[in-house]
């Protein structure tokens, strides 16, 4: 049974709320410049927000101030209710999802980055590939409507699954069509994916729930998502009719500069990758 957007909310708000208030303190003291308050998960979002924030803002007269979240509800529902002017943590499929879901009107602004999705396995569970699992294994996808179709598309691409036709990025169990090792699907939210890896065979995780878990993508995945031709780029959203912000339009240009590309390529080494390459 597939989890909505709006079902996941429930028992994500109190915790971002309250991630929220001390995140808020992130961006204080920079003093000079337009202030722009903008929602992010912590990894990568928060940190490539945070080089931007100590490395580049100030000289191009931004006082940007950056607030975190660990759900993917929150930061949208903040955005627009007007408590943020901009965030950094989702793809296109997810906003326009949730932008149908929850009666929001949302733009993406700018391509940042992509992180890739992910299977893991524990190491002593001795699944190095894939390939290794064994029949009737229980993997664990994330529940969101987007992420789950996303990781569906992820095991169909090595043939653990077969997928009805034109299912695209909506794919959901219902829509398996084959399951040559009778593999268990298992939707949980995605935060719980980390932490529920000791009771699973294994778990498409989403990137940034993974780098925050102390798993890395590159060497850690036994299956990693490729950047090429991949539609799930992580962009800088905000509320339509502000896209041509002056305070949002600079910060898009500093989030596709040379100084983020680098800072990204040489802060994740391949486990997030900049717009413009692989």
């Amino acid at each position: 049974m597939r989890t909505s957007v709006t079902a996941a909310a429930a028992g994500t708000l109190v915790l971002a709320l309250g991630l929220t208030a001390c995140g808020s303190d992130s961006g204080s003291g920079s003093g000079s410049g337009d202030k722009l308050v903008v929602g992010a998960t912590p990894t990568p979002a928060g940190e490539v927000l945070a080089y931007v924030q100590k490395n580049l803002a100030k000289k191009a007269g931004l006082d940007l101030q950056i607030t975190e979240f660990t759900d993917y509800v929150t930061p949208n529902t903040a955005l627009q209710e007007g408590s943020l002017d901009a965030n950094l943590y989702q793809h296109t499929p997810y906003l326009t999802d949730f932008n149908t879901s929850k009666k929001t009107d949302l733009v993406p602004v700018t391509e940042v980055y992509l992180p890739p999705m992910g299977v893991y396995a524990k190491k002593p569970k001795g699944i190095a590939d894939v390939a290794d699992l064994t029949a009737g294994a229980t993997v664990a996808v994330p529940n969101d409507t987007t992420n789950e179709g996303r990781a569906l598309q992820l095991l169909a691409s090595k043939g653990l699954i077969g997928l009805k036709k034109g299912v695209g990025g909506t794919a959901t169990p219902e829509d398996i069509t084959s399951n040559p090792k009778k593999l268990t699907i298992k939707p949980l939210d995605p935060a719980q994916l980390p932490r529920s890896l000791d009771d699973l065979d294994a778990a498409v995780i989403n990137n940034n729930y993974a780098l925050d878990a102390g798993l890395s993508p590159k060497k850690d995945a036994i299956l990693l998502e490729s950047a090429k031709g991949n539609p799930y780029n992580n962009v800088l959203a905000a509320k339509k009719g502000d896209e041509d912000d002056p305070r949002i339009k600079k910060l898009a240009k500093l989030l596709t500069s040379p100084e983020v590309k680098k800072f990204i390529e040489d802060e994740y080494q391949g486990s997030v990758l900049p717009v413009g390459t692989g």
